[in-house]
């Protein structure tokens, strides 16, 4: 994962940062994208990643697939430590609340995305582990 994961990340969040939210090149070109604030679980140290998101009644669905992989993303385990966040989606940055779904929520959430993005299916038949469905609900 390392240096170049981490240096595409800044590129795509620079990218965005410059183009009203929207990703202009690579990957996410298109796609919807937001930038997840979150506190470091262990460091409590600032953290940011861009995440594919589905816009679900008022809500961002973001998913924690990391294409398969056998553990959960960093930024999963930052959220559910401090689930108070912050999300830049289309250029705007807002306070939000994390929320991991569960049981018939989740699949019913997982199947929603799926459809639409198939990858996200193939990725959990890679992994013994569940794929996390959360919810990131913009404060009033």
């Amino acid at each position: 994962m390392g240096t170049s994961f981490s240096a595409f990340n800044r590129a795509l969040m620079e990218d965005m940062r410059a183009h009203g939210g929207r990703a202009t090149s690579g990957p996410f070109k298109g796609r919807d994208v937001l930038i997840l604030h979150t506190k470091g679980a262990k460091s409590g140290e600032a953290r940011e990643t861009p995440l594919a998101y589905f816009p679900d009644n008022g809500q961002y669905l973001v998913i924690g697939s990391k294409g398969g992989a056998p553990t959960h993303p960093s930024w999963y385990h930052n959220l559910v430590a401090n689930p108070s966040v912050n999300i830049e989606v289309l250029g705007q940055e807002m306070p939000a609340k994390a929320r991991v779904t569960v049981g018939d929520e989740r699949d019913r959430l997982f199947a929603k995305v799926g459809a639409k993005y198939p990858a996200f299916l193939e990725y959990q038949q890679k992994t013994s582990r569940t794929i996390p469905v959360v919810i990131l609900e913009p404060s009033k």
